[in-house]
């Protein structure tokens, strides 16, 4: 699927609009479900940026005003696919690129847009080495992921978890995730213990959990499978009755889990980027993004506003050029809907990078499966 104009970007096509390409996964194998958050998070706020009098202009309808436009490409998670959108719209002329929910899709656009000279803002991915070498040109919204599993770490910690069974698929990201965890929990004594997707049923999980007396399951794979039947062997599966299952990377954050799952997805831990109670702006935008989705929005809806939302900022206060943009990253200071964003160099990390927005364990309430419970925050 490729969208031209995003209807909320009043597009235009006489050279007056100021064009930021959008990289979403709106088809499978992408993560459909989160690419729908992130473009009604990204379209809301060029929505509100046009309503305002756009990028020059102060108030609605002030002249000099040049209205935002969204130019949305589709990934479905295809990392070629990606990168030969990126060059599409650096020679469309889009003074910044913004976007992209998956971290392997989010590195191929990462490298294609330093090497075009075309500013990128990253939204949800998390992977640390988003680019091979420092760059100027890519800042990240998202925690990196050593940031966000290390919290999740300790959340297992401080419940007592130290045997603790990775089910993981063969990817970078799943990978980088399982370092993290290993790293985090032999620290204080604990042991990882992988489980290899590739090769094993959920109901050979299921053994393998007994034998190796693992007290937690974490789920590095991909939903619905194998998640979905790797939930309901262990949840039926008397001898792990007390065991804890766990989902880091936010599966259980959108509707089609608990669609899917029903009771057994629920007490599931995992990691969300929001805080314990939203602001002023957070609540606002929270209520307009409910009405646009017809359900509660994800993290992921946030960070696609909060995205926007720094583009545009930059964009009036230092212009459209691409290399003013890039140069400007660390004189972001804006209020975004879950915190004040500001960017910097963090060491291992070769981009500007948002340090940090907030971190959450939660998990869905067994008495009411639609209903999120705070177990863990990870500190500023």
């Amino acid at each position: 699927m490729s969208t031209p104009f995003s209807k909320s970007g009043a597009a235009r096509t006489d050279g007056s609009s100021v064009r930021i390409g959008a990289l979403v996964p709106l088809t499978p194998p992408g993560w459909v479900e989160a690419g729908r958050h992130l473009l009604a998070g990204l379209e809301l706020a060029v929505r509100e940026v046009n309503d305002a009098g756009g990028i020059g202009g102060t108030v609605a309808g002030a002249s000099g005003g040049r209205p935002l436009e969204l130019v949305v490409r589709d990934t479905a998670a295809d990392p070629r696919r990606a990168a030969a959108a990126v060059e599409e719209l650096a020679g469309l002329g889009v003074a910044a690129l913004a976007g992209e929910y998956h971290s392997v899709v989010a590195r191929a656009a990462a490298a294609g847009a330093d090497a075009l000279g075309l500013p990128y803002l990253c939204s949800s991915a998390v992977l640390d080495a988003l680019t091979d070498e420092p760059t100027e040109r890519v800042a990240r919204l998202a925690p990196a992921q050593s940031h966000g599993w290390r919290i999740y770490a300790d959340f297992l910690l401080a419940a007592g978890h130290r045997r603790v069974a990775v089910a993981a698929q063969p990817s970078v990201y799943w990978a980088s995730g399982t370092r993290v965890l290993r790293d985090r929990l032999a620290a204080r004594g604990g042991t990882v213990v992988p489980l290899d997707m590739g090769e094993l049923t959920p109901a050979a999980v299921c053994d393998a959990l007994v034998d190796r007396q693992a007290t937690a399951l974490l789920l590095l794979v991909g939903h619905p499978e194998p998640a979905v039947p790797l939930v309901r062997a262990v949840r039926r599966d008397r001898r792990l009755a007390e065991i804890l299952i766990g989902a880091p990377a936010g599966q259980p954050e959108f509707g089609s889990w608990a669609t899917a799952l029903g009771e057994d997805g629920a007490a599931i831990p995992f990691l969300r980027y929001l805080p314990e109670r939203l602001g002023p702006l957070g609540d606002r935008v929270g209520a307009a993004l409910r009405e646009r989705l017809g359900e509660a929005p994800s993290f992921v809806a946030f960070e696609g506003y909060d995205t926007v939302t720094v583009l545009a900022d930059l964009l009036r206060s230092h212009g459209t050029d691409r290399a003013g943009v890039a140069r400007s990253w660390p004189r972001v200071d804006v209020e975004g809907t879950r915190g004040r964003i500001r960017f910097s160099r963090t060491p291992g990390i070769g981009v500007w990078q948002w340090a940090w927005p907030p971190v959450q364990v939660v998990d869905r309430d067994p008495a009411a499966p639609e209903r999120f419970r705070v177990l863990h925050t990870g500190p500023a």
